[in-house]
């Protein structure tokens, strides 16, 4: 190991930090309508109220009967008695040697134990002739099968999805209690940069990361606010920080934590707010620094747009979960490595792969041999971080890794 290589706390240490402190800083709870509450997370149990469904119905288009009289209704077959709707009740009752026209959804009407679909049935002159044997309850769907009245339906710390928010929808709620989503201001940082469609000087770049980190936060649903770039002064980046840090949740910043004279905001946080820590054994990313400044927690990120996505992807959204009380963002995949991999460093690394299914139905990820921190197009035709943990080691082909999809990828 080389002397560079000891610097900072490992991986899962700084996980664990930042887990802590977002659990200390947990937000308030509110109430959100159902179409507003997408991707936040639950605050408390939900216990169903209603079962589901609630009243026996029928699951196809059909005839309500009874089975054991369908099947021995011979060619005179069944008298249609009636007809069950989806919808109010009739209050319908099923007599001797008779069926009740019903569609899906309907309830059942009282007597009938089964339903025979419309397609293996023939009506003719008031009369219904079974073609196939009926098997009592089929087609039915019974009061509480899928939810009874009193079960946890959904739990706290949850993510709301579309499934889950349809289902409190069914059992009629129309609002849930969620922990509000943390507010971001995401700040770039460097006198080199200038934005996209701008004419660049000699040794000026396009701001990169401001897209990078605007879009992964709106993909995780969050509504990132960007003030214009931070000069490399420490006066005008301290006055602009901290009066972020009394109207935001988190401040997200790029560029400025490394050890080099334009690099600010380690002692900037020192001085005026509290590091939680400042780098770790990890590759890319190491300088990463984590603190708190006034009423915001502050993380910030190195400026190499490698080394953004890493943080933000691996450390960011766990801070991001731990502060709306999710135990954790997701969880890695597991998928066996399409090419070898040499691992000369100690440090934990995340390196970008392509993550794609074969045709037997195994997750594979080919490693991108372009590796260093700056190389954007090797993060762009990527769309997934393969997660090597520390230590030296060789890895071949057909291992078994752990991975971070992007958000959004499907594979």
């Amino acid at each position: 190991m080389s002397p560079g290589e000891a610097i900072g706390i490992s991986f899962e240490q700084a996980q664990d930090i930042m887990r802590r402190v977002g659990a200390e800083s947990r937000l308030e709870i509110v109430r959100r309508p159902l179409s507003r509450a997408l991707g936040a997370v639950l605050a408390e149990d939900v216990v169903a109220g209603l079962p589901l469904p609630g009243f026996d119905n029928s699951a196809m288009d059909g005839y309500a009967v009874r089975a054991r009289e369908a099947n021995a209704a011979g060619a005179s077959g069944l008298v249609l008695a009636g007809e069950q709707f989806a919808g109010s009740s009739r209050g319908l009752e099923l007599g001797a040697g008779q069926c009740i026209r019903i569609t899906t959804g309907a309830p059942m009407p009282r007597g009938a134990d089964s339903v025979l679909i419309k397609e293996n049935a023939r009506e003719a002159d008031g009369h219904v002739m079974p073609l196939e044997p009926v098997r009592e309850g089929q087609h039915v769907r019974y009061a509480g099968e899928d939810v009874a009245v009193g079960e946890i339906v959904l739990r706290a710390g949850e993510c709301l999805t579309p499934a889950r928010l349809s289902l409190a929808a069914a059992l009629g709620l129309p609002d849930l209690p969620v922990h509000r989503r943390p507010t971001v201001a995401l700040f770039t940082t460097g006198d080199e940069l200038r934005p996209p469609g701008q004419a660049l000087a000699p040794g000026e770049i396009h701001d990169s990361n401001r897209v990078l980190l605007q879009t992964l936060l709106i993909a995780e649903g969050y509504e990132p606010v960007s003030p214009p770039v931070l000069p490399d002064d420490p006066a005008r980046i301290t006055a602009a920080l901290r009066d972020a840090s009394f109207a935001f949740d988190l401040i997200i910043t790029c560029g400025g934590v490394s050890a080099g004279e334009k690099d600010h905001l380690p002692a900037l946080l020192r001085e005026h707010g509290q590091v939680h820590f400042w780098k770790v054994r990890m590759k890319p990313g190491m300088p990463v620094l984590f603190g708190r400044l006034d009423d915001a927690l502050l993380l910030g990120l190195p400026g190499n747009p490698v080394s953004v996505l890493a943080t933000f992807l691996t450390l960011g959204r766990d801070l991001l979960a731990a502060l709306q009380g999710q135990a954790a963002a997701p969880s890695p995949w597991r998928a066996r490595l399409a090419a070898p991999i040499s691992k000369g460093h100690s440090r934990m690394e995340f390196m970008r792969g392509d993550l794609a299914c074969d045709a037997q139905g195994q997750l594979q990820v080919r490693p991108n041999p372009a590796v260093a921190s700056h190389r954007l197009r090797a993060a762009a035709d990527a769309n997934a971080l393969i997660c090597l943990p520390e230590g030296a080691g060789e890895y071949a082909q057909g291992d078994v890794v752990d991975v971070l999809p992007y958000p959004g990828q499907r594979g």
